[in-house]
């Protein structure tokens, strides 16, 4: 493997995460060690309600870990002051966005705000940024339309180039294709795989489109039965972790195809 490939940009240490109130602390999944290298595409996969978004949430300083530590790129997250993550670390929501008058390239241009002066103003170096990660999304042409005038697919692909834009070491997702369909499912998860692989940045996302993910991720992160696994995918076939994600009645994980299938 390249040794570019070896750095760690985000790993947990004895990571536990849940919900804590003053009478009680409720644990999703403890004891989560995962280590996400430079250049990778990683999917993070699980049942409804697993625990999925919670992880996310810790991830990205969201939401507070009860035990355990994260960092990216060696340094605590509790140590990061706002402005200094929005230079590491950028997210991309499934929230539908609320400035749907902007036009495209005013809303990936809001991805160079962690390094504008206060005004707001672009340098010539923004621009080129911005305009590369229009390019690298291939929404070139849709650079003055308003956002509202766009299809789901499209504005998917219009956020992937803001965060593109913010330029971090690591992007994080939560279900990027949620609201899209089958081809499109498909073409926004092979941009990520290829802006991984051309970027060198570090991509995460949450999805249920697992098949897919077990095609297209280096990595994948599985939350199963209060637990959390991080391998490559062929890895976890051999391990027969698939086969512990759904009740068995219903849905079969096929090692040879690696794929699920509805059992009659």
């Amino acid at each position: 493997m390249d040794t570019k490939n070896q750095h760690i940009i985000i790993k947990t240490k004895d990571l536990s995460i849940g919900y804590a109130s003053k009478k009680a602390q409720t644990v999703i999944v403890s004891n989560i060690n995962i280590e996400l290298k430079k250049g990778e595409l990683i999917g993070l996969i699980g049942a409804n309600g697993i625990g999925k978004s919670t992880l996310l949430r810790t991830l990205t300083k969201v939401q507070k870990p009860l035990q355990g530590d994260v960092l990216i790129n060696s340094k605590s997250l509790s140590n990061y002051q706002a402005e200094d993550l929005a230079k590491v670390l950028s997210l991309v929501l499934t929230e539908q966005i609320t400035a749907k008058n902007l036009s495209v390239f005013e809303l990936v241009a809001l991805g160079r705000q962690p390094y504008t002066n206060w005004i707001g103003n672009l340098s010539q170096n923004d621009l080129t940024i911005i305009n590369k990660a229009l390019n690298q999304t291939n929404i070139d042409d849709l650079k003055y339309k308003k956002c509202f005038e766009l299809s789901d697919g499209q504005l998917q692909k219009v956020m992937i180039a803001r965060a593109l834009a913010q330029d971090t070491d690591l992007i994080i997702l939560d279900e990027p294709t949620t609201h899209l369909d089958m081809y499109h499912k498909a073409y926004i998860l092979k941009l990520l795989q290829k802006l991984a692989k051309e970027t060198n940045k570090t991509i995460l996302f949450s999805s249920h489109e697992i098949d897919l993910a077990i095609q297209l991720c280096d990595t994948l992160i599985v939350i199963t039965n209060n637990k959390v696994v991080c391998d490559e995918p062929c890895k976890l076939i051999e391990k027969g972790v698939f086969n512990t994600l759904f009740p068995k009645d219903l849905i079969a994980f096929d090692e040879k195809t690696g794929s699920f299938r509805v059992n009659k």
